[in-house]
């Protein structure tokens, strides 16, 4: 039983805390913890302005989400770490190999694809990079 989920990209401002509140909204009556960081991430700061904006038009509040370095202690803790690209899975594999068996891609339920990072590029990246995420959180759904 998965009761702690962590997302991870590089920045943790775009992805993965986008990731992370659209699975909080949908497991919002079980009780599973859903968490984000970052390989590199940009601590501290919010969720990008763009990212933000899609995930409110969708009914999801994101403001609060602070991004945060990732550690090997969160690897450790975590039930299932879901990497936005294949080479997160690796680096994060490197950091704590102990935690391998729970680390995946998050695409691995459709087609394994890695999700692109929309950082610094224009709404329609956006967009594009949401609905990958909206369909992944759903594949994850009912392994939850």
């Amino acid at each position: 039983m998965f009761k702690r989920v962590l997302t991870v990209c590089i920045g943790n401002i775009c992805r993965s805390p986008t990731a992370e509140y659209m699975f909080r909204q949908r497991l919002a009556p079980r009780d599973i913890q859903v968490s984000s960081a970052g390989l590199g991430a940009l601590a501290g700061h919010p969720v990008d302005a763009t990212a933000l904006l899609l995930l409110a038009e969708h009914g999801i509040d994101g403001a609060a989400h602070r991004a945060r370095q990732l550690t090997p202690t969160m690897l450790r803790d975590a039930d299932l770490v879901l990497g936005m690209e294949k080479s997160h899975v690796t680096a994060m594999t490197r950091l704590a190999p102990e935690a391998s068996g729970k680390i995946f891609v998050f695409d691995k339920w459709l087609q394994g694809r890695d999700i692109p990072d929309p950082y610094r590029q224009q709404r329609v990246a956006f967009e594009h990079v949401y609905g990958m995420l909206a369909q992944g959180v759903d594949s994850w759904l009912r392994y939850l």
